[in-house]
């Protein structure tokens, strides 16, 4: 009978061993997908993303993989901020506003402004793009390459989206983003079904 008691209490040491190292792993992975892929600017592109009508984790993705979320970064392109806009989009941009905003330039190292700014983009860029991938290629080597691209046979079979990104920079660029996007929508978005 003791030599019973004692398997008993092995397995269920050994079970409670298990149990908790399964614990303690998955908050670590949990912890590390978190850092990961973080939620900052929460509010601001919360309302950037009902305003303009451009999903969360797309916004999240483009700053990250941008900016890595510092509001105060500029590329050696000129770029500024969390969606890192530079001067030449900015006053193509200040078209849409008219008579809105007297923002500088400067002021794009604001999240809100810049958030703003940049998820207005990316919905323009949808309105223009039907393929997201394509929009994210806009976004970053800009439209008359993009055109260019959607034009010549080399890059597109129908005239709406790449079958070959010709900048291998861009086309990182857009796998970078997608696959940062549906981590966020796996970690943060999606329904988890029960």
């Amino acid at each position: 009978m003791k030599k019973y008691i004692k398997t008993v209490i092995s397995i269920a040491a050994v079970f409670a061993i298990v149990t908790l190292s399964a614990f303690i792993l998955k908050k670590a992975y949990n912890n590390y997908l978190y850092s990961t892929y973080p939620i900052k600017y929460e509010d601001c592109i919360n309302k950037a993303s009902e305003k303009y009508n451009v999903p969360k984790a797309l916004i999240y993705s483009v700053i990250k993989t941008e900016s890595g979320f510092d509001p105060e970064a500029e590329s050696n392109a000129g770029a500024v901020g969390l969606m890192q806009i530079t001067n030449d989009t900015f006053i193509w941009l200040q078209t849409f506003y008219k008579d809105e905003n007297n923002y500088t330039f400067e002021d794009l190292t604001d999240p809100d402004i810049n958030i703003d700014y940049g998820v207005h983009i990316l919905s323009i860029l949808s309105d223009m793009y039907e393929d997201e991938a394509t929009v994210l290629c806009a976004y970053n080597a800009g439209v008359g390459n993009v055109d260019n691209w959607l034009g010549s046979d080399e890059y597109s079979d129908d005239g709406k989206t790449l079958k070959k990104v010709p900048y291998p920079e861009t086309d990182n660029y857009r796998k970078t983003v997608m696959q940062s996007e549906s981590a966020y929508n796996k970690i943060y978005f999606e329904t988890k079904n029960n």
